[in-house]
């Protein structure tokens, strides 16, 4: 009976570890896309430069009005600067440019691997000062969604910008992957398995990418900002909760500010929201741009 015992803990060991390290392989596989050119309308240039992480990042600049301010534009998970070119247009037609680009392994920027804002972080810094050296004397600010803002935030150094808008930013990885285990789980389940999980998957994934969970903790970095700050997260949101985004929220320094958007899941803000995006957010820039 014992041996049996000890036969199926190990069948189950093994099966965790290999379940784990299958799913941390797919979820930090590059992302790789075709952008393709910019839309017409966007008027915008295909620009690349060289970022810490060891990458070649590929983006478009949009040219703005001078002395109107510039923004840094970085997307969310498993996305690239296509979903951004809606908060381009936005911030180009009230005369800001703009730079829009994909993170490391993503789109078509170089790659080896996802790692949740950590490499990212440096993609975010070099962003800054590509957008710094193409525009001298500009004040600078960056959106950023989801891994944007985790990346915003994980950047070596508090990232120097005037001004920085995060939107469903996670706390932590283990809280990011929990949350997501629950949502995948269900309301019975999830919440009993959701936190054994996480960990088992941090543990078989960190040697994987060369990552400790406790670099990957954005809350940990809130105390750190140097810019004004307007945090944004969906009252629904399941994958970043409102009480989550408090509690980082909590640990910035003045001056900043918090909009939950009701209604609102962890999805696109501007699209499900625009014309309250376009007040508060063109609002907050204005302030600290011009």
């Amino acid at each position: 009976m014992v041996k049996l015992l000890l036969a199926l803990a190990f069948v189950a060991a093994a099966g965790l570890f290999g379940g784990g390290l299958a799913v941390g392989l797919m979820l930090s596989a590059p992302s790789r896309a075709i952008v393709g050119a910019p839309s017409a309308d966007l008027n915008a240039e295909t620009v690349a430069f060289q970022s810490g992480s060891g990458a070649t990042i590929r983006g478009w600049f949009v040219a703005g009005r001078p002395g109107g301010g510039a923004v840094v534009l970085m997307h969310g998970v498993r996305g690239n600067r296509s979903p951004m070119v809606p908060r381009a247009r936005l911030l180009r037609d009230a005369g800001y440019s703009v730079l829009l680009f994909d993170l490391q392994a993503y789109g078509e920027s170089t790659g080896s691997r996802i790692t949740f804002g950590h490499r990212e972080g440096r993609d975010a810094v070099a962003a800054v000062d590509f957008l710094r050296r193409r525009m001298p004397g500009e004040k600078v600010a960056a959106i950023g969604v989801s891994l944007g803002g985790a990346s915003a935030l994980l950047a070596p150094g508090a990232l120097a910008v005037d001004a920085l808008v995060l939107e469903g930013v996670y706390p932590d990885i283990d809280a990011a992957t929990a949350n997501r285990i629950t949502v995948a789980l269900g309301p019975w389940l999830g919440p009993l398995a959701s936190r054994p999980l996480a960990r088992v998957l941090a543990w078989v994934t960190s040697p994987l990418l060369g990552i400790t969970p406790a670099e990957l903790r954005p809350i940990d970095r809130m105390a750190d900002v140097r810019a004004p700050l307007l945090m944004l997260i969906g009252a629904l949101d399941t994958y970043t909760t409102v009480a989550e985004t408090t509690a980082m929220f909590e640990r910035a320094p003045e001056p900043r500010s918090l909009w939950v958007v009701e209604g609102a899941g962890h999805v696109d803000l501007q699209a499900h929201a625009p014309e309250p995006y376009r007040l508060r957010v063109l609002g907050f820039l204005s302030a600290r741009l011009r």
